[in-house]
């Protein structure tokens, strides 16, 4: 006979199995969702009634959340900017600028990691262009081939961490937290993972020189103003569209879905400022809507919300909308904007089936007591908060390596994020547990991008490499790299404030000594005059 008790093991037991089969994961959650439902009214745990709630919640929680929504803006913002040329520039640029010393190449990788990252989100395009770009050239001048595919590999996967990544957004909603919170509280570990890829290449060059032998100066094409130039080219127009996205989130001027919808012509905007068949209309345009936005703000700073700021900034956007025509008009950018779409359209469809998919199980796994169970088993845990903490990694580093991060969040995070809230706010307060516990899952989901069997980063780089670039290197290349992300994510567990340290501070108000004092005003008597005779 089976018992409420053994209701929850079992569909956890049974997720396991099916996604181990390897059926489609959506479909995977549905079915459990609604076999382990009908078993349950058919042995009494709850009545039919009780399933009503699945399709309350797909229309209430789903399809009408307005978060979500930033999800297309952001993938067609990156499905842009990962093909437009960009990427190119940039490691050309850097390449160069880097060239000279010892592992510049790879500090030159790293640091374009880091700024594509930021502006795209996505982390097959940035690990297949930057290997394009750089793999032949980090070849060519002898550096080590394990370090080379580890670099290109690990500094793809950073795209995962940097705001405004995806994986932010979907762990921001699943977790109940704002998306401007949670991408300050990355923005931290994200720097950091920067430092630590930069240190072990600087270690490498002191250690193994011959591995990350500096590129000859008469190698060079470009050297003094014009190299700098080409390099703030590529920086400037790119950090102007990370202000747009996240500033103005960070700021308050706008909410995920709008600053996603500013990013995603931005990126049309950029893709057409590097391509070389804009006109010389365009071009005039561009300098017209520099000059526009620049005495707009001045205007704005000095004079407020007027008219004459108003009449600014249609300046502003009519020079967008004549780019965007422009691009349209380009045969090779009308196909990308058509890519992008095709792009945005099966990314969007997989994360809305697999939501409701994890619907329908985590409904009926609540319905049959499963969050208790799951509380009970993780608050038991030897070793407390630290305990807690640790196991948490090690399970999701494990699932990583047979799970996609959406699957964890969407499936795993909201049945642990309760159990977490409650035991991680005597740590860093109610308002940031489930903030540094995001942040850190996400560090930790990095990794599942470079260790097998599905390393996926690591797919992309054999599809690209060159034939006498073998297999091997390129799975012991990403061990160091996978050490370094966990190495990360004892920092983030060790250290809070790497996480909570630009987060608002709590206010720390005894709300039982709030006091509020009205003045007592004294009236003149009312004079109501002499009666009438």
């Amino acid at each position: 006979m089976i018992t409420l008790e053994m209701m929850p093991p079992m569909m956890f037991g049974g997720l396991v199995l099916a996604m181990l089969i390897g059926f489609p994961v959506a479909f995977t959650l549905a079915a459990l969702g609604l076999a382990f439902g009908f078993l349950s009214i058919h042995l009494g745990f709850f009545d039919l009634n009780f399933l009503q709630a699945i399709p309350g919640r797909i229309f209430g929680s789903v399809l009408s959340n307005e978060l979500l929504l930033a999800i297309p803006f952001f993938t067609f913002m990156g499905a842009i900017l990962e093909r437009c040329g960009l990427a190119e520039d940039m490691l050309d640029s850097m390449g160069q600028l880097f060239g000279p010393i010892r592992g510049g190449l790879g500090y030159s990788v790293i640091i374009v990691g880091f700024i594509l990252g930021a502006i795209t989100g996505t982390v097959a395009a940035q690990v297949i262009a930057m290997a394009l770009i750089s793999m032949p050239v980090m070849i060519r001048y002898g550096y080590n081939m394990r370090y080379i595919t580890g670099v290109l590999a690990a500094s793809g996967t950073i795209t995962q961490l940097v705001p405004p990544s995806l994986v932010l957004i979907v762990l921001a909603d699943q977790l109940g937290k704002s998306v401007g919170d949670m991408y300050l509280g990355a923005w931290g570990p994200s720097v950091f993972q920067i430092f630590l890829f930069a240190g072990y290449t600087f270690l490498l060059s002191i250690i193994k020189p011959d591995h990350v032998p500096a590129v000859p100066k008469t190698a060079l094409t470009l050297t003094g103003w014009p190299l700098w130039k080409k390099c703030l080219l590529g920086i400037i127009p790119s950090a102007v569209l990370i202000f747009v996205v996240l500033g103005t989130m960070m700021l308050g001027l706008a909410t995920p879905t709008e600053a996603g919808a500013m990013g995603a012509i931005g990126a049309i905007v950029l893709a057409a400022i590097h391509h070389k068949e804009l006109s010389s209309t365009g071009h005039k345009m561009i300098l017209i809507g520099i000059i526009a936005t620049g005495i707009g703000t001045i205007i704005g700073m000095l004079l407020g919300d007027g008219k004459l700021f108003k009449l600014t900034f249609a300046v502003v956007y009519i020079a967008v909308v004549w780019i965007c025509l422009e691009a349209v008009r380009i045969p090779d950018l009308r196909d990308l904007i058509k890519q992008g779409y095709e792009t945005t359209m099966r990314i969007s469809t997989m994360v809305v089936f697999i939501l409701i998919g994890s619907t329908c199980f985590s409904v009926v796994f609540l319905g049959v007591s499963g969050g208790v169970w799951l509380e009970h088993m993780l608050t038991s845990i030897p070793g407390g908060v630290w305990g807690f903490l640790i196991f948490i990694n090690l399970f999701i580093f494990f699932l990583a390596f047979f799970l996609d991060f959406f699957e964890i969040a969407f499936i795993i995070l909201p049945m642990i994020a309760p159990i977490a809230q409650k035991v991680l706010a005597p740590v860093v307060g109610p308002d940031a547990a489930l903030i540094w516990f995001g942040v850190m899952l996400c560090v930790n989901m990095q990794t599942s991008f470079l260790h097998p069997p599905f390393g996926f980063a690591l797919f992309y780089l054999r599809g690209v490499a060159p034939k006498e670039v073998k297999s091997s290197d390129i799975y012991w290349g990403a061990l160091p790299w996978i050490g370094l992300q966990l190495i990360m994510v004892a920092i983030v567990i060790a250290f809070p404030v790497v996480v909570t340290g630009l987060l608002d501070k709590p206010l720390d108000v005894d709300l039982s000594k709030v006091r509020i004092e009205v003045p007592q005003i004294e009236l003149p008597p009312l004079d109501f005059g002499q009666p009438s005779k």
